[in-house]
């Protein structure tokens, strides 16, 4: 038997790879990752460069802080763009990645801001409601135009001749038709923000805003046709329930007797038309003198209602008007002054055992 020879011999088909076919093996394999990772960065630097916003220059910082404003509806993109024209911030970008890192959400209003703050605490600024510039003013229930008047100089930076001037213009122009020209009744009672660059006269265009807003809400011209009165009416009804009903439960029935005596042709003989008439607070009841006093506003003499609403009345005043209490009263008289507790009647023998109950209250009170 002859020997067999197993080792590899030209021709036999059972060759290795040559040491140059190794080499060109990993030299492919480096072209191709070196090339996918080439196409992956250009692909990420594409997006980068279609989503990202286009490079804005940012103007020179000022020395002093200075107020930027939000509007409602700017973007964090428009806010990037305010802040760099004014030097607040120094680079674009980084204000518009803080602001998507932190997912905030951007707070129309007014900030005082610093020049070249850091983005993150620009963003921080612009998200946080609680730092807007802003002077609040509260109308309370039941003031008077002049006592609303008063409480915007009081509460603001306007001079009062501004104020009045305003006042003058608003009831030329920014009323509703059955206003006629009288603000009385309808600078809404709320509490307002004035922001910089606020005027008097936009605060009290707010204020009418604020009252068409709730009318058109709740119907006031359709409801008020309903029953049977003109808009006008139904607002001077809503102020007469606002001046003389102590606690909120008892305006219905305020109304209720409001409505009854007028179509009964009765005066109303309301105390609060008499104080109206002579700007005077502090005081529960009337004298007799003031009661047969000359004015349009007697509703002790004069039967129907005052020329004008007494006051501003406020959403459950203007609620109870439009829905007053399904009752015949057509007295009341508050019997305790101290918890406004309201007793109501339909005869007048009942109404003087209320009133009855009223003077004893008053023998032991000093409110009186």
């Amino acid at each position: 038997m002859s020997d067999i020879d197993f080792s590899e011999s030209e021709g036999s088909g059972r060759r290795g790879p040559r040491p140059g076919c190794w080499i060109g093996l990993v030299v492919l394999v480096l072209v191709v990752a070196v090339g996918a990772f080439a196409y992956s960065q250009g692909v990420d630097l594409l997006k980068r460069a279609l989503s990202s916003p286009p490079a804005h220059p940012c103007g020179s910082a000022g020395s002093k802080a200075t107020i930027v404003k939000v509007q409602a509806g700017d973007t964090w993109t428009d806010a990037a763009k305010t802040l760099c024209h004014r030097g607040v911030i120094t680079d674009y970008n980084n204000f518009i990645d803080a602001a998507n890192g932190a997912k905030k959400s951007l707070q129309p209003g007014s900030y005082r801001v610093r020049p070249s703050m850091p983005e993150s605490a620009a963003v921080k600024e612009l998200s946080n409601a609680g730092r807007r510039l802003l002077t609040p003013v509260t109308i309370p229930e039941g003031y008077w135009t002049s006592e609303v008047l008063n409480a915007i100089v009081a509460k603001t930076t306007f001079a009062k001749p501004a104020v009045q001037h305003a006042f003058v213009k608003l009831q030329q122009t920014s009323l509703p038709s059955y206003a006629h020209h009288n603000a009385e009744g309808y600078l809404f009672p709320a509490t307002y923000d004035v922001e910089p660059g606020v005027t008097a006269s936009d605060l009290l265009k707010m204020m009418v805003a604020k009252f068409n807003q709730y009318a058109a809400s709740v119907s006031l011209p359709s409801r008020a046709s309903q029953l049977g009165y003109s808009p006008g009416d139904v607002v001077k009804v809503a102020s007469l329930v606002q001046a003389e009903a102590r606690r909120t439960q008892d305006m219905p029935k305020v109304a209720a007797v409001i409505y009854n005596r007028l179509r009964a042709g009765m005066p109303l003989q309301f105390d609060s038309t008499l104080h109206y008439a002579q700007q005077s607070r502090g005081t529960v009841g009337t004298s007799k003198a003031t009661r047969s006093m000359n004015s349009p506003y007697n509703t002790y003499v004069l039967t129907g209602l005052p020329p004008t609403p007494i006051d501003s009345p406020g959403a459950d005043a203007l609620q109870a008007a439009l829905h007053p209490a399904q009752a015949s009263y057509l007295y009341f008289v508050t019997v305790n002054l101290r918890t406004g507790a309201t007793k109501f009647a339909t005869s007048y023998a009942d109404h003087l055992r209320n009133v009855a109950q009223y003077k004893q209250y008053c023998q032991t009170s000093s409110e009186c």
